[in-house]
C-alpha cells in the first residue's frame, strides 16, 4: 500500500491524548518483539502531555484525519520515538518520518531501540543507522536494547 492519503505535519498539543493512545496500541501490537509497557493508560497521557509536548518536536502521520504514526524528536539530535499503527506498516510512513528526521537533524541522529525488536533493528540498519552501543536492559522495561547512529 502506498503513502496515498498520509499527511505528515506537526503534532499538536490537542491531540496527546490520541497519541498517547496510539503508543501504547502500537506498543501492544508488538509484544512479541518488544516489552509490555509499564505505566497506566493515564501515566502515559500525562508523559505526552507534559513531557513530550513539553520538551520535543512532534510529527504525525494522518491518514484520512486519524494519527496512524507519530515520530518524536528530542534535542540536539535524538529520535526518540517512532511508532507506526500496525494496520499501516509496510506502506512508506516510517520510511518518511526517518527522512523527516534527518533533514530536522541534520548533523547526527541517535536513537534506542530494544534488542529484541529485531523488525525495528533492520528498518534503521536499511536506513543507514548503525549499532553503536549495547545494553544488558538499563532502561524502564530492564529489557536489552541497542543505540543507533546514524552520520550523513
Amino acid at each position: 500500500m502506498p503513502t496515498e492519503g498520509i499527511r505528515i505535519r506537526p503534532g499538536q498539543l490537542e491531540q496527546s491524548s490520541a497519541l498517547a493512545a496510539l503508543t501504547r496500541r502500537v506498543r501492544l501490537q508488538n509484544l512479541a518483539t518488544i516489552p509490555h509497557p509499564v505505566h497506566t493508560r493515564e501515566e502515559d497521557h500525562r508523559w505526552m502531555r507534559d513531557v513530550v509536548f513539553g520538551a520535543h518536536d512532534v510529527w504525525v502521520a494522518d491518514c484520512d484525519g486519524r494519527p496512524v504514526a507519530i515520530m518524536v524528536l528530542g534535542q540536539p539530535d535524538w529520535l526518540e520515538h517512532l511508532y507506526v499503527d500496525a494496520r499501516h506498516t509496510g506502506r512508506g510512513i516510517g520510511a518518511r518520518l526517518v527522512d523527516l528526521a534527518k533533514r530536522e537533524l541534520p548533523a547526527q541522529i541517535q536513537l534506542w531501540t530494544f534488542q529484541s525488536n529485531v523488525g525495528a533493528r533492520r528498518f534503521y540498519e536499511r536506513h543507514g543507522f548503525e549499532a553503536v552501543e549495547w545494553t544488558d536492559g538499563d532502561n524502564e522495561e530492564k529489557a536489552p536494547d541497542v543505540r543507533y547512529l546514524y552520520r550523513p
